[in-house]
């Protein structure tokens, strides 16, 4: 499964970390920059910069051929 997760938090970090150790394909859309680079550092290219309320980053994530996507932030 594709699966995109809004928020790189601690929900969205750990939810990540699980589903990519189960096979599946998953993108992290954050806002917040540096916590990007650390998201990729230990978990891959798996991180896109950018406003997840964003209808531009959400097609540039692939909404399209997503399977499922998951709010995890603050203001879900």
């Amino acid at each position: 499964m594709y699966i995109i997760i809004v928020g790189g938090g601690k929900v969205g970090y750990y939810l990540c970390r699980t589903l990519l150790t189960e096979g599946h394909e998953v993108l992290i859309i954050e806002k917040n920059d540096s916590k990007c680079e650390r998201l990729e550092e230990e978990l891959g290219s798996i991180c896109l910069h950018g406003d997840g309320c964003e209808t531009t980053v959400l097609a540039e994530a692939g909404t399209g051929r997503a399977d499922m996507l998951i709010a995890a932030t603050n203001e879900d």
